[in-house]
């Protein structure tokens, strides 16, 4: 839909395309999206809770994993109220404003995410490696600082990203998606995009450099662990969960990125829909699961506050 000024097109509302695969089980994707959506905001508040009611766990690597659950909650504002009302919606919409909106809020949770997972690589190098340094270097104004730093930079980058795409003059309005996506937007230009790719091929490079760290952080954390015997299992308590949460990111984005550019005509639109928004589920829903049954801490807390459930529970059945 466009309105023509000064012979420029103008875009004022965006149709997801995306949803056009979707019209023959609407009803059964909006309940199991609620559901979805009430196992992510329960498990996530949860560990934040536990985090920030239990003061033993008031450290650096559980002050990251909080963070790493809050971005889980921006992230996913940012998309399934949207999907659900559109699922209800007979011609799914997205106002010029609103998709630009909530493409900041979806990338930006991306990069918060990879920037909160460097941190908790770097804290767990020095725990293992510089295991007497480690509350010097990992001190709270520290903490403090960097995980601002892991806000800030990737929010920083999305508002560089989006001040270059809402200059560009478009020249359709149909995104083949079912949520807004800064490169389906570029797609639509009949402007010039060569400072969007220079910038986004930039941010790219920059946040596969994140990756790089986090590889090489854990060729040192091998290394040191294989040590001894209490820093294999420092190892196993603590960096296999981030490990296991780093490849869960990592697989979900990188299908997504493989669609979004080079994406074929010919797949099925219902599995481009599950493979763009796999990073939006499972990530999300995974990551505190993982934290909570691998780290012993968060474990413990977790059945200890489950027990005392199950014994007011019982108390108020006996009277």
């Amino acid at each position: 839909i466009t309105s023509k000024m000064n012979n420029t097109s103008s875009i004022v509302v965006f149709s997801l395309s995306g949803f056009n695969a979707t019209v023959n089980y609407r009803v059964t994707l909006f309940f199991l999206t609620l559901l979805c959506y009430g196992l992510i905001f329960v498990v996530n508040v949860s560990l934040i809770l536990i985090i920030i009611l239990d003061e033993n766990l008031h450290e650096p690597m559980y002050i990251c994993l909080c963070n790493l659950c809050i971005n889980g909650l921006y992230g996913t504002a940012g998309f399934y109220p949207k999907f659900v009302s559109d699922l209800l919606s007979d011609i799914p919409v997205i106002s010029y404003a609103g998709c630009l909106l909530q493409v900041f809020v979806i990338y930006s949770y991306v990069k918060v995410d990879f920037s909160v997972l460097v941190l908790m690589a770097y804290d767990r190098c020095v725990a293992i490696c510089r295991p007497l340094e480690y509350h010097s270097v990992m001190s709270v104004r520290r903490t403090a600082v960097l995980v601002s730093l892991s806000w800030l930079v990737p929010l920083c980058c999305e508002v560089m990203i989006l001040s270059l795409t809402s200059r560009l003059k478009l020249c359709g309005s149909r995104i083949q998606k079912l949520y807004c996506e800064n490169w389906s937007i570029v797609k639509l230009a009949c402007s010039s995009t060569t400072a969007n790719d220079i910038l986004g091929l930039f941010f790219i490079s920059f946040y596969i450099g994140h990756v790089l760290f986090i590889v090489c952080s854990y060729v040192q954390l091998v290394k040191s662990a294989l040590k001894s015997r209490e820093g294999r299992r420092k190892f196993t308590q603590t960096c296999v969960p981030h490990l296991l949460c780093l490849l869960n990111v990592t697989a979900a984005l990188l299908f997504d990125l493989m669609y979004s550019r080079y994406g074929s005509a010919s797949v099925l639109q219902s599995l481009k829909n599950f493979m763009a928004i796999q990073f939006l589920i499972i990530p999300p829903l995974l990551n505190p699961v993982i934290y909570g049954l691998i780290l012993t801490k968060i474990r413990s807390r977790m059945i200890s506050l489950f027990m005392m459930a199950g014994q007011r529970v019982k108390l108020r059945l006996k009277v």
